[in-house]
């Protein structure tokens, strides 16, 4: 009998075994397949990462010389073709993506086969023991001719049982092991969405970029003295605005408490740029004359790092950082969408161009100004690190890069400047933040 039950035991191992080598077979030859593919994609996105450092070496280099008309055209150039291979990248990741999940759906499949066929094995071998055990171990111990019959009808059942249990455990492994593959998959999903919202973002800036390149030749006739006129009237321009904005900003009746605001040099807020944007900027630092891709810095000085902390209504209110046309902006800390804007919808504003500003539960609130896009909405929560739109040169600026600063948040309020004391300037109608003086802060001392 129990001879019989090995032989029955024995049939459902290579049952099992067979029916998961087929199923195997077959999977081994199309993941073969989505390798080869998903080997082809990532070729071509080295070949086109290639492409984007060197787009990027020239514009490093660009950004080095003097602010001629043709440097700025062909930095906008640049741009857009540095753009157009990061969005073929993020196509070829999407397509590595899709492929990815395409296995996993495979294997998926495979573990349920084999799930199937250890279920079917073991209720076969079960059936088996029914319909051939008619005694009871300890009948057949009791009858055994002698001890060593006895020890041995006892063996061959405590190894059927330890058999069957680890045959189980196995199942139970194979279980979880397809619970964490849909968890992979769900994980790659969710990154697939988020690589197509970046590209869509990118597609926007890359139109936006166009669009700059256009509005520069039309203003300028193509003309380098013309060009050097419109960079000095914008110049002119923002310091006008800024000078009657800080005028007004002097009457603004806000309350900023230092006590509530986070201790200085506490790093509590990150860079509005990817840690790879920085660490170029530090590779940049014999050029720049700073690793952080300053180009204006916070205060009346030209080198603000030692200034007070308090802006005081005097110099320039933020810091600019330099980046190319379409490069992610992040948020510098999680909070709140306060609001966005864009003040080159008002007729004779520049200012800002596309904004955003952030709140945070630090008694600070940052902004982000002079973007080619803003992904994010009024009332969105944002976490640090999140790319919330890409940068530009919207507003008054001269060449792409963005102003980013930092409030005290209880002396700041988002309204137009003709709400405001009945303003009269080209900006009146125009959305943006309002601050105290005293609420402007250096971006240096929280970074």
């Amino acid at each position: 009998m129990m001879i019989r039950i090995g032989v029955l035991f024995l049939f459902s191992i290579l049952f099992t075994g067979f029916a998961f080598g087929a199923s195997r077979i077959a999977f081994a030859d199309s993941v073969s397949d989505i390798q080869a593919q998903i080997d082809a994609n990532n070729k071509q996105i080295e070949a086109l990462q290639a492409e984007i450092s060197s787009f990027q070496k020239e514009l490093d280099a660009l950004g080095a010389k003097k602010n001629t008309l043709q440097s700025a055209i062909n930095s906008l150039a640049l741009s857009q073709k540095k753009l157009a291979s990061e969005i073929k990248v993020t196509q070829n990741k999407i397509s590595s993506a899709n492929l990815k999940i395409k296995e996993l759906t495979l294997s998926i499949g495979d573990k349920e086969t084999a799930i199937a066929a250890d279920q079917s094995a073991i209720a076969k071998t079960l059936r088996g023991m029914a319909e051939n055990e008619q005694v009871s171990l300890i009948a057949q111990i009791i009858s055994a001719n002698s001890l060593r019959d006895a020890w041995q009808a006892a063996d061959h059942a405590i190894q059927f049982n330890r058999a069957i249990a680890d045959d189980i455990n196995d199942l139970r492994a194979a279980r979880t092991e397809l619970a964490a593959n849909r968890d992979q998959v769900n994980a790659t999903k969710a990154s697939l969405v988020a690589l197509q919202n970046s590209l869509s973002l990118q597609k926007r800036s890359v139109d936006a970029s166009k669009t700059a390149q256009q509005q520069l030749l039309s203003q300028t006739k193509n003309q380098e003295i013309n060009y050097q006129k419109l960079i000095a009237q914008k110049q002119a321009a923002e310091k006008s605005f800024e000078q009657e904005l800080i005028e007004l900003q002097g009457q603004l009746n806000l309350i900023v408490h230092p006590s509530l605001l986070p201790k200085v040099g506490s790093g509590v807020l990150l860079w509005p740029f990817s840690n790879t944007f920085m660490l170029n900027c530090a590779r940049l630092k014999g050029k720049l004359g700073n690793p952080f891709c300053v180009t204006q810095y916070f205060g009346n000085t030209a080198f603000a790092t030692a200034n007070p902390q308090i802006y005081k209504g005097k110099g320039h209110n933020a810091i600019d950082i330099g980046a190319p046309i379409g490069t992610p902006v992040q948020a510098a800390h999680g909070g709140t969408v306060l609001d966005t804007g864009n003040t080159d919808l008002v007729g004779g504003c520049y200012s800002f161009g596309k904004w955003i500003m952030l709140v945070h539960g630090n008694g600070l609130s940052t902004i982000y100004s002079h973007l080619s896009a803003i992904d994010v909405s009024k009332g969105q929560v944002v976490d640090a690190g999140q790319v919330i739109g890409l940068s530009g040169m919207t507003g008054y600026a001269t060449g792409p890069h963005i102003h980013f600063g930092v409030y005290a948040t209880e002396g700041t309020q988002i309204m137009t400047l003709r709400q405001f004391r009945g303003a009269t300037i080209g900006c009146a109608d125009a959305k943006m933040p309002v601050a105290t003086l005293e609420a402007y802060l250096n971006p240096l001392s929280y970074l």
